[in-house]
């Protein structure tokens, strides 16, 4: 072997002995760094859970988690810690979605993301079968998922002002003890069938979307006693509306109704209604009234609606 040779041969065994090294400083490194920021990652967690356990309450007997007017888009991981929360309460949080692990918080009993900037509603919350009310207004989800008909206790369900839900799926109609309903400030063109089936429903606001009329059906949701019709594109009123008996509240202002129709009569239940903003073809004045509040609350109000129908009746024939 010449001289030559020997040296080229020592060479690439001192290379490799140096690459060897380095590539073993590298993954040391490499590794130190890993631990750090687990390490940063897991006080960053004792941190964010420290502050979480800061925001719960306790209000009768009752674990409530309260946050408010905070920067919060999302909903760290180790909120699982808190599994035992009854109540959220977080409202103009910037929130932009509902965690998966959602599911998991089975003793949830109101939740409360109001205000903030939600997209949509995980599956997963169909997990919460002890859920009594869902408050989601003033956000900004598009549709409604069927897994909600899971929550068989649900009593409450509010979506008011998201702007663009135009649909429920029929499967809510199973939720046996829902009973109250926002869904004011869409893009509903009629009331869902799923309303229709809810056997215990007793207050509806549907003001605010693009109702052109009410189903013959309406009467089906036999135990409404409120229902909120406002600011919606409705010309004319099913005939059975007149077997709605519960009915005490009924709200119609700022539609495009030319008539009442004479069935009304016959809901004697009726204390509050509202007609104001109508078109109605006919001109009707109530009589004068000593108390000028009492005068303009009932302006257009049950007795306008009784003196209106006595009016159209008489034209008729």
């Amino acid at each position: 072997m010449t001289e030559t040779a020997v040296r080229v041969g020592s060479f690439s065994a001192v290379k490799t002995l140096w690459e060897v090294r380095i590539q073993k400083i590298n993954d040391e490194l490499r590794k130190e760094k890993e631990f750090r920021e687990r390490l940063m990652l897991v006080w960053e967690e004792r941190a964010t859970l420290a502050k979480l356990k800061e925001k719960v309450i306790n209000e009768d007997g009752r674990a409530i988690l309260r946050i408010e007017e905070e920067e919060w888009k999302t909903l760290p991981s180790c909120l699982l810690k808190l599994i035992h929360l009854q109540e959220w309460q977080l409202h103009r949080n910037s929130l932009q979605k509902i965690p998966q692990f959602i599911g998991r918080f089975h003793n949830l009993v109101v939740l409360d993301l109001s205000r903030n900037s939600i997209e949509s509603i995980p599956k997963e919350i169909g997990q919460l079968t002890s859920l009594q009310e869902l408050l989601l207004s003033y956000n900004r989800i598009k549709s409604v998922p069927k897994e909600i008909s899971n929550c068989i206790s649900l009593e409450r369900l509010e979506l008011a002002v998201n702007r663009n839900i135009c649909d429920l799926p029929p499967q809510l109609g199973d939720l046996k003890k829902l009973s109250h309903v926002d869904l004011c400030m869409n893009q509903f063109t009629t009331i869902p069938s799923a309303l229709l089936n809810m056997p215990c429903l007793e207050w509806l606001d549907m003001g605010g979307n693009k109702l052109q009329e009410l189903p013959d059906t309406v009467d089906r949701m036999e135990n409404l006693h409120t229902l909120w019709l406002q600011r919606n594109e409705i010309n004319s009123l099913p005939e059975t509306i007149g077997n709605m008996k519960k009915l005490s509240t009924l709200v119609l202002s700022s539609n495009r109704l030319k008539d009442i129709p004479a069935c009304m009569k016959h809901m004697t239940n009726l204390r509050f209604v509202n007609f104001r903003d109508n078109p109605l073809e006919l001109e009707v004045t109530l009589p004068p009234c000593e108390d000028t509040e009492e005068e303009e609350r009932e302006m257009f109000g049950v007795e306008f609606m009784h003196l209106y129908i006595q009016e159209s009746l008489k034209k008729a024939g």
